[in-house]
C-alpha cells in the first residue's frame, strides 16, 4: 500500500485535529476525503505531505515512515494562496519547474491553455478562480506518485468548475498516482472518485467505494453522506 495510518493521533493543545484514525490509500485510485470545516481533513494531507508530523501512531508511504523528503515522491496543492504576486504566470511557472526535478514544462503548457490562463498577466491581477487554476497547473505538472488536492476548485466558477474536474482526468495517471482531494465539492469530483472516507471532528464516520455504492444502495455519493449526517450527525 502507498499510502496507511496506524492508529493516528494528531492534536494541536487540547484539541484533536484527528484521533485513533487509520487509513489506507492505494496506488491507482481517486479518493474523496470528505467533512466539514474542521474536521481533520487538511491536517490529514499535511500528514501525508510530511508537514506535520503524528502525536501518536504512524503514517507510512510504501511501509517507510514519512518526513519531509517525502516531497519527492508527492504534489501537495495547498488551500492557501502562496504566490509572488509579482511573478506573472509564466515566470511562476519556470520558477517551479527550477524546485522540482520531476516538473514537466511540456504538460504545464497544456495546462496553461486547457486552464484558459494568461501566461503574460502578473499574479496580484488574477481573480481567486485563475488563482486556483494556477495552483492546479503547478501541481498536475509534477511527475510524482501521490497528488495531494485540499480544496482544489475553491474560487472556481460553478459553472467551469464541472468541465474543468473532468478535463483534469486526461492529466492524471491513473496507473502509477495516488490521488486524494479534499472537498465541499461533492458532487462535481463524484465521477472520478473510486472510494471516499468521512471524517468529523478528527475521526473516520464511514468509507464507500463509490462504485458499489452505486450498484447495491443506488445512492450518489452526496446522498450517501447526508443518509450517515443523519445516522451520525456528520
Amino acid at each position: 500500500m502507498p499510502i496507511t495510518f496506524k492508529q493516528v493521533t494528531k492534536r494541536y493543545g487540547n484539541t484533536f485535529a484527528v484521533k485513533d484514525i487509520n487509513f489506507t490509500f492505494e496506488r491507482g485510485k481517486v479518493y474523496g476525503v470528505l467533512g466539514p470545516n474542521g474536521s481533520g481533513k487538511s491536517t490529514t494531507l499535511k500528514m501525508i505531505a510530511g508537514l506535520v508530523q503524528p502525536d501518536k501512531g504512524e503514517v507510512l508511504y510504501e511501509n517507510q515512515s514519512i518526513t519531509r523528503k517525502i516531497a519527492k515522491h508527492v504534489a501537495y496543492l495547498t488551500e492557501l494562496d502562496m504566490f509572488y504576486d509579482s511573478f506573472t504566470v509564466d515566470h511562476y511557472i519556470k520558477y517551479y519547474s527550477t524546485q522540482f526535478e520531476d516538473f514537466q514544462l511540456k504538460k504545464a503548457e497544456e495546462l496553461v491553455a486547457f486552464m484558459k490562463l494568461d501566461r503574460s498577466k502578473k499574479l496580484k491581477h488574477l481573480s481567486k478562480g485563475n488563482r486556483g487554476r494556477l495552483k492546479l497547473v503547478l501541481t498536475l505538472s509534477r511527475d510524482t506518485d501521490v497528488l495531494l488536492l485540499d480544496e482544489p476548485f475553491s474560487g472556481l466558477d460553478p459553472m467551469v468548475r464541472d468541465s474543468i474536474v473532468k478535463g483534469l482526468i486526461s492529466f492524471i495517471d491513473f496507473e502509477k498516482q495516488t490521488v486524494i482531494i479534499t472537498t465541499h465539492e461533492i458532487d462535481e469530483i463524484e465521477a472520478i472518485l473510486d472510494e471516499a472516507y468521512v471524517i468529523n471532528d478528527g475521526l473516520i464516520q464511514g468509507h464507500c467505494l463509490v462504485e458499489d455504492l452505486r450498484e447495491t444502495q443506488g445512492l450518489s455519493v452526496l446522498e450517501w453522506l447526508k443518509k450517515l449526517s443523519n445516522e451520525k450527525g456528520v
